[in-house]
Order: C-alpha cells, then sequence, then structure tokens
C-alpha cells in the first residue's frame, strides 16, 4: 500500500491530459484547450470564460498543493515520493519533446508544475532533515 500513497498526484494531469488529448479531443479539430467549460457574466459586467486548459492547470496546481503536504514526511517513504515525482517529471519531459500533442502550454505549464513538485520535494525534506538533525545534534551536547 505504502507505494501507491507514494506515487505523484501530478500523474493525474497527465493521464487526463492524454485521454483528452488522444480519446476525446483528437477529432475535434482546433485547439481543444481552447473549449469553454464556464461561462459567467460578473458583476463588473465582463464576462469571464474558464477553458478546458485552464481547468487542467488549476487541477494541476491542486495535485502540486497536496504533493508538498506529502513532501513533509520523513523517511524512506518520503524518498519514494522523491523518486517517483522525479520521474513523473522525466515523463512529462520526454512526452513534451517527443509527442505532438504534448507540444501546448498547457501542457509545458504542467510540466513545470510537476518539476516544482520535484524541487519543492527536495528542498523540504532537506530543511526537515536540517532542523531534525539540528535538535538531535543539540539535545546529546546537554
Amino acid at each position: 500500500m505504502p507505494l501507491i500513497l507514494s506515487l505523484p498526484l501530478t500523474l493525474v494531469p497527465l493521464l487526463v491530459y492524454n485521454l483528452l488529448a488522444f480519446a476525446l479531443l483528437g477529432d475535434s479539430g482546433g485547439d481543444p484547450w481552447l473549449a469553454p467549460v464556464l461561462t459567467m457574466e460578473l458583476v463588473s459586467g465582463a464576462r469571464f470564460t474558464l477553458v478546458t486548459g485552464d481547468l487542467m492547470i488549476l487541477a494541476g496546481l491542486a495535485m502540486l498543493f497536496i504533493e508538498l503536504l506529502k513532501a513533509t514526511r520523513t523517511g524512506t517513504t518520503a524518498l519514494m515520493d522523491h523518486i517517483l515525482s522525479t520521474l513523473a517529471f522525466i515523463a512529462y519531459l520526454v512526452e513534451f519533446l517527443t509527442v505532438r500533442e504534448a507540444a501546448s502550454s498547457v501542457f509545458f505549464i504542467l510540466m513545470c508544475v510537476t518539476l516544482v513538485d520535484v524541487i519543492a520535494g527536495f528542498s523540504i525534506t532537506i530543511t526537515g532533515a536540517r532542523r531534525d538533525f539540528g535538535s538531535h545534534n543539540g539535545d546529546h551536547m546537554h
């Protein structure tokens, strides 16, 4: 079960992106990431439109938030999380460079969100380890 909990949630937008790009939106023509999801009139009189690509990016940011919370864990679970997050970023990067449907700003931003997950995960763990080491080191001196 711990392996399943270690799977990076940033893979969810990658899977959904591919599902939409290849299965559902592949034959629609035009840019599928510009399809309106929600349109509403604001009090200011302006019209707000949320498009599919924006929704994908919001989903990626929500997954990033949860991943950052997971990054506060310590031990071997944290190491597995970092390795899998790095592999998720590599998957995004390879797909971005090699797959025509991934050559979009939406995919690029999702890839960057995954990179932030990798960097933040390592940074949070290192900071936590320093704090733990510092507090344990100080305890032995007394």
